[in-house]
């Protein structure tokens, strides 16, 4: 008998990442490919920015091999959003726009200057 069946859900521990997907084990025995389309419906330009080693999520069974103990995985179809927000979040100054504020009467009037001389 299989321990796993087509359409379980189970946890799994990324070990390896590829370019068209991410490796995945469940147990000492059983491994699994969770391929690049089965991430996530969104565009996956690097798959790290969804999933890193070590990273412990749930899958869902797609097909279970009868010889091996391989299996194909989804993360799309049991988790929600996997995006993980790696970019720097720009930290707020107190001046913020203060200096633009205060040059803006200076450029308002030298521009009037400007069109004035002209007219």
């Amino acid at each position: 008998m299989d321990k796993y069946k087509k359409g379980d859900v189970v946890k799994a521990r990324i070990t390896a990442i590829e370019k068209y997907g991410a490796f995945a084990s469940l147990d000492d025995e059983y491994s699994g490919l969770i391929h690049i389309s089965e991430i996530t419906d969104k565009f996956v330009k690097n798959i790290t920015d969804f999933v890193e080693i070590g990273d412990i999520i749930n899958v869902k069974v797609l097909d279970a091999s009868k010889n091996k103990n391989q299996l194909k995985l989804s993360a799309k179809e049991v988790n929600g959003d996997l995006y993980k927000n790696k970019k720097t979040h720009i930290k707020e100054t107190v001046f913020g726009f203060y200096l633009l504020k205060s040059a803006l009467p200076n450029w308002i009037r030298e521009k009037m200057e400007e069109i004035n001389k002209k007219s």
